[in-house]
């Protein structure tokens, strides 16, 4: 039995901001239990549902000491979904109302997190075959196996593997300061290390010292090791492309089940959709107020509203879409910048746009389950999940050519009758105008053709159990067994 320990600063259902929590929370229960015994570590937040926190076994607390100080360790736990959880528990450092907040003293959090999460396994009694972290704020744990925590015997012997959910963000502060905090010497400042320009670099850190760097897509692994996604980064990627491997996420098929969904309106499945789909499409352009009618071709866009998700090319050619025969729902907040703007064609174009702009778990599914096409534009997406829940719940999307996004959406060939989505290659506003009329174009003139790209991308499978074999399989090579 293969022992993995997951090292992360979120996971669902405890705590989320962004697809980590998504990876974390569900990849660790798709393993086969009879081949590896996995468990997770993350930091007892205050701010988690108070349910959870009630839920939590104490185990123990002990001292450790971090660079010149001496820190309180409170170790607790939980089983969720048959999967053991270690939550690492000090006030000082997880008292906020949210997981992360100024930089510099996230830098120190997460060292403190890093090193605690390697010294509770001897007191927990587990020790893995694998530590599996995931990005920057674990990007100390592969230095930290390393160093000092090289000399026990317990820890010898121990593999380490360094997933980038989105290399955009790197953990990056002053030499010194990061010298001072995390507790290492000059040795480690250099720049084939965590050495950062004038700075220093965790993520950098942890991708030096990883036996196996991974990240979420085959595309990205490839995009990343360019100048221009390459975050800086990208000499290092290249000098690691070895052993860099790209997987992309799953999402929890019994969450996003439109057989199921109980926020829609009427469930369906591939076999029922042509007539089905439409009863949720009816009620949410009723509960919009956007003129009921099955035949409108409606957009959904579900997002964070910023620059990387593509944004400033659907506000150069918003005004010009809106004259076309299509209705858009968009839910989401972001940029101000963004966020007027939606609101601005909403009330310009009443009973064309419907903008949401908040986040509601409810509304993403009745979106998903209502909508014809789904627009995801992104300059850059490591993986991205909306489009893969848009598959599964037979809303066409249509995407820029990048990342996760590539690898997951086949783009519509009308000569053989292939593909699950559309899709277009640059980065201009113009071509992707075109993209959306060309799908159009096929909804309201090739009606037979729309509703086979959208059986072909309902049957696809982009469950986490398709992704946990391809962990497995680098796992196995890893170990040699």
């Amino acid at each position: 039995m293969k022992k993995v320990l997951f090292i992360a600063s979120e996971s669902v259902p405890f705590i989320k901001t962004g697809g980590l929590a998504d990876v974390v929370g569900s990849l660790p229960k798709s393993f086969d239990k009879n081949e590896i015994d996995c468990r997770v570590i993350i930091p007892k937040y205050k701010c988690m549902k108070e349910k959870f926190i009630g839920d939590l076994e104490y185990i123990t607390h002990f001292y450790m000491d971090l660079a010149w100080r001496t820190q309180y360790v409170g170790v607790f736990k939980t089983v969720y979904d048959g999967v053991t959880i270690y939550f690492i528990d000090n006030e000082y450092y997880f008292s906020g109302d949210k997981p992360y907040g100024d930089i510099c003293y996230d830098i120190e959090k997460f060292a403190f997190f890093s090193r605690a999460a390697l010294s509770i396994l001897p007191v927990v009694d587990f020790r893995p075959d694998i530590i599996h972290c995931h990005d920057w704020q674990t990007g100390l744990v592969p230095v930290y196996l390393k160093d000092s925590f090289a000399q026990g015997s317990f820890y010898q012997g121990i593999k380490s593997i360094m997933t980038i959910h989105n290399l955009k963000f790197q953990g990056v502060w002053d030499a010194k300061t990061v010298r001072d905090i995390a507790g290492l010497s000059d040795y480690y400042m250099t720049p084939d290390k965590l050495g950062f320009y004038q700075d220093a670099n965790l993520l950098k850190g942890g991708i030096a010292y990883a036996d196996v760097v991974t990240t979420v897509s085959d595309t990205y692994a490839k995009e990343i090791q360019t100048e221009f996604y390459g975050e800086k980064l990208d000499g290092l990627m290249r000098a690691r492309s070895n052993s860099l491997y790209g997987i992309v996420n799953g999402i929890d098929y019994d969450e996003y089940n439109p057989e199921t969904d109980k926020y829609i309106t009427k469930n369906y499945n591939v076999d029922t959709f042509r007539k089905d789909k439409k009863v949720n499409k009816r009620q949410l352009q009723q509960d919009l107020g956007l003129e009921v009618d099955d035949k409108k071709f409606m957009i959904g866009i579900v997002s964070r509203l910023t620059d990387q998700k593509g944004f400033d090319l659907i506000a150069y050619i918003m005004d010009e879409l809106c004259q076309e025969d299509v209705q858009i729902v968009v839910l989401g907040t972001g940029e101000e910048k963004y966020e007027n703007m939606f609101r601005h064609f909403d009330w310009k174009y009443g009973n064309k746009v419907s903008a949401h702009i908040y986040y509601s778990e409810e509304m993403s599914h009745r979106i998903y389950a209502s909508c014809d096409a789904f627009l995801m534009p992104s300059l850059f997406e490591p993986c991205g999940l909306s489009q893969l829940m848009s598959l599964r719940y037979g809303t066409v999307p249509i995407v820029r050519e990048t990342g996760g996004l590539r690898d997951t959406v086949e783009p519509y060939n009308e000569y053989e009758s292939k593909g699950t989505g559309f899709s277009f290659a640059n980065y201009n506003a113009h071509e992707m105008l075109n993209t959306i009329r060309y799908a159009m174009h096929v909804y309201y003139n090739k009606k037979r053709e729309w509703n086979k790209i959208v059986d072909r991308g309902m049957m696809t499978d982009f469950s986490w159990t398709t992704s946990a074999k391809r962990y497995e399989e680098i796992y196995r090579n890893l170990l040699g067994w």
